[in-house]
């Protein structure tokens, strides 16, 4: 049996892997998958600085690309449902386990020095400097999840990997 530790959801159809936590005590122990609350992203922020805040803006911007379902603006995505109850999205803060093990997910790793930890940077595609990709197993390498590294085109070609590998 496999133990996830993260944000969001497990039922969710994409793991995004992080190789680090907020720096709040609560999720630094944190020991299973925890569904987040209304207010609890702008909390962190709040708490942490820039850093956490940009990684939740990159990956509400990703969402809205893929799907904006209801939301009219990335910004009500990201208050609403980013990592809550029923949404489909999933972090991972324990990504080693479980890469290789899911193979009905799709996987995105954050960074190339995190997905060489995990072992997955050396049998994906390099398609670019930014991103690779391993289709049979569903993986894809981005940039961390941050403005100057993962830009709003970055964003675009990423929600079209993650397309390619529906």
């Amino acid at each position: 049996m496999m133990h996830y530790v993260g944000l969001g959801s497990i039922d969710a159809p994409i793991y995004i892997y992080i190789e680090n936590t907020p720096p709040l005590p609560f999720y630094q122990q944190l020991d299973g998958m925890h569904l987040m609350q209304q207010d609890e992203i702008f909390n962190i922020a709040q708490q942490t600085g820039n850093h956490w805040r940009k990684i939740f803006n990159v990956f509400a911007k990703l969402e809205f690309e893929r799907s904006p379902q209801s939301f009219t603006q990335w910004q009500h995505l990201r208050d609403e449902q980013l990592l809550q109850e029923n949404a489909p999205q999933c972090l991972l803060f324990n990504g080693s386990e479980i890469v290789a093990k899911t193979p009905n997910k799709i996987h995105i790793v954050m960074g190339k020095t995190y997905a060489a930890k995990l072992a997955v940077a050396q049998q994906c595609l390099w398609l670019n400097e930014f991103f690779a990709i391993d289709e049979k197993r569903k993986i894809i390498i981005c940039p961390y999840f941050d403005y100057r590294q993962l830009s709003n085109l970055k964003i675009s070609q990423l929600a079209r990997l993650i397309d390619q590998l529906s």
